[in-house]
């Protein structure tokens, strides 16, 4: 059995190897996060719509409930608030934020997280090549890309390195994650593009820039899962559904019993109007869904893959408004992003006793 350990990232130590993962809408702000860093691991707050429902205090104009606009839907005040009330529970302890790519207004939401005391920047659903210089003016903040290939980490280490700043540390994410995936629907299943092949060849690369950690994510649920993983050369592991089974997430109470409900074939794979398919589980939304739905209009202009609705209306909802109705507890209408393995959920736990687990392999 090999001995977890903790690692650094940039200049940041993270006591226990468990990185949490970040989920919006809502999922992990500073419940979450600010208690997975108290307890020795890495919490990730989600930058994803910061603006929408206990936040909407901070929006300037709003149509039907929702934050109007790019500016209102990624909330500097609300995301300068969640870290604030983070800090309060973890102090000074190491916290990251998660930032997706393909998100509108993308550079101004990394400028304000940085300025909102992000100690560490993750960013997937992209590319995110411009990242060293945007974080230039703040040399302890360390930056991480999520990848789901080698090719993909050759290409930002080469454009990172021209810039002057390397990555702190790399997520490799594989298939059986929760919610938008790296991978076309018709590879999600291949041998070769699960997180156990893809990882020695990630490894393989990252050795040629540097020895920075190797994180690992997608389908890990358990003591016995990270061991297998860190055996193949993983340092740490990223987890997100797992963490929607703590009395801390922000998620309401709807969506962990939403989970806590479901059977392993109520978890599905679904068209995004991000481009990208999606993993969530079977309820409401999903079963009626309406392709080619004109009736559904661009509220936040959240994502610009999804083209201002038209994605959205291709595939018969809009992202931000579902999850942030996941987040609410609206199961009719809501979008609830689940791993491969959120149907072994059968329990809500306090985050302490979790990572205690994950540990140790030695249920409280």
């Amino acid at each position: 059995m090999k001995e977890l350990k903790g690692i650094k990232i940039g200049k940041h130590f993270i006591e226990k190897p468990i990185i949490q993962g970040g989920m919006g809408v809502g999922i992990s702000w500073d419940q979450l996060a600010g208690n997975v860093s108290k307890n020795g691991g890495l919490g990730t707050i989600s930058a994803i719509c910061t603006g929408y429902y206990q936040n909407m205090r901070f929006v300037k104009k709003e149509i039907n409930g929702r934050p109007f606009g790019t500016e209102n839907a990624y909330n500097r005040e609300a995301l300068f608030e969640i870290f604030k009330n983070a800090r309060k529970i973890c102090g000074d302890k190491p916290l990251a934020c998660n930032i997706l790519r393909a998100i509108n207004d993308y550079e101004r939401v990394v400028k304000d997280a940085l300025e909102a005391g992000a100690n560490i920047i993750v960013t997937g659903a992209g590319l995110p090549l411009e990242l060293p210089v945007l974080t230039k003016d703040y040399p302890d903040v360390a930056i991480v890309p999520i990848v789901s290939s080698a090719r993909a980490l050759k290409i930002i280490c080469k454009k990172w390195k021209a810039a002057g700043k390397m990555p702190g540390a790399v997520i490799v994410e594989g298939p059986k994650s929760g919610g938008h995936q790296g991978a076309k629907y018709d590879e999600l299943f291949a041998p070769e593009h699960q997180l156990e092949a893809i990882l020695p060849a990630v490894k393989e690369e990252r050795d040629k820039w540097g020895d920075f950690p190797i994180i690992a994510a997608g389908g890990i649920w358990d003591h016995d899962d990270i061991q297998k993983i860190m055996e193949l050369g993983a340092d740490a592991v990223q987890m997100g559904t797992r963490f929607i089974g703590t009395h801390e997430c922000d998620a309401s109470e709807n969506f962990k019993k939403t989970l806590i409900n479901a059977k392993e074939e109520d978890i599905v794979i679904v068209s995004s109007p991000v481009g990208y398919p999606g993993r969530a589980v079977k309820t409401n939304l999903i079963e009626n869904l309406e392709p080619n739905n004109n009736k559904i209009q661009c509220i936040s202009n959240c994502v610009f893959p999804c083209g201002r609705g038209k994605g959205a209306r291709a595939v018969g909802y809009c992202i931000a408004d579902s999850l942030g109705d996941a987040q609410m507890g609206k199961l009719q209408t809501g979008l609830f992003f689940s791993g491969a393995n959120g149907y072994k959920l059968k329990e809500i736990v306090h985050v302490k006793d979790l990572i205690d687990e994950l540990m140790t392999g030695e249920k409280k």
